[in-house]
């Protein structure tokens, strides 16, 4: 069946968050010692990784850990402890380095993001964007004027389901007006972005990589599914 509708998954396929100067230049360690190169770029995993869970975590915050992208205080909550266990035992510090986390402005698109969401629109075909997040990504596209080309944003702490459960997707797929048959899932994570299928979505998977090292992913994503 022809696509109709392309949702796109938004950390690590839309967009990247990418260490700034100055981010960590001024953290340091329980010696307080600041954190060399392989320190910070690991700090930065932990602090991006989708799905896997980095750190160990006491029940609390292991619930917390579980339930993140329902609900924004328990994102905090457990973010802080994650930056505590990392390395950053300072309660400042990681408050600021979590503030950068959470703040859309900070997010680095891929290079040929725009031109995908705008092929898509462009094409009479609806773009949507569903991610398990628990803040408002949108002014990331509306400070650029890319909101234009997106019909509908899902976003789980709004609705209160994360993929790969079926009530988000399903959710999106309503707010497009289509059918999954009709719909690509284009994301990073084959456990999380590729439950699309199971509603019967396409899924084409994307790596994610640094920004300045994966081009023009998408464009093939969409190319290879007959989008373009």
């Amino acid at each position: 069946m022809a696509i109709n509708a392309v949702l796109f998954d938004f950390s690590g396929t839309l967009f990247r968050l990418e260490q700034q100067d100055g981010w960590l230049d001024d953290v340091r360690d329980d010696d307080g010692e600041t954190l060399d190169v392989e320190a910070q770029t690991e700090l930065m995993r932990r602090m991006t990784a989708p799905v896997e869970q980095s750190v160990e975590l006491d029940e609390e915050h292991l619930y917390a850990w579980h339930n993140r992208d329902r609900d924004p205080a328990l994102h905090r909550k457990v973010y802080l402890e994650v930056l505590r266990l990392s390395g950053v035992p300072r309660r400042d510090q990681a408050e600021a380095l979590y503030a950068q986390l959470i703040a859309p402005e900070q997010w680095t698109p891929y290079p040929d993001t725009e031109a995908a969401l705008k092929a898509v629109a462009s094409s009479g075909r609806k773009a949507g964007v569903l991610s398990n997040i628990a803040f408002d990504i949108r002014p990331a596209f509306g400070q650029r004027g890319w909101d234009a080309h997106v019909a509908e944003f899902t976003l789980s702490f709004e609705i209160g389901a994360v993929k790969p459960e079926p009530e988000i997707f399903q959710s999106a797929i309503e707010r497009l007006g289509v059918r999954a048959e009709e719909t690509l899932m284009v994301g990073d994570s084959e456990e999380a972005d590729g439950g699309a299928r199971a509603l019967g979505c396409q899924f084409a998977l994307v790596d994610p990589l640094p920004t300045t090292q994966r081009p023009d992913a998408l464009l093939g994503a969409l190319r290879e599914h007959g989008v373009l």
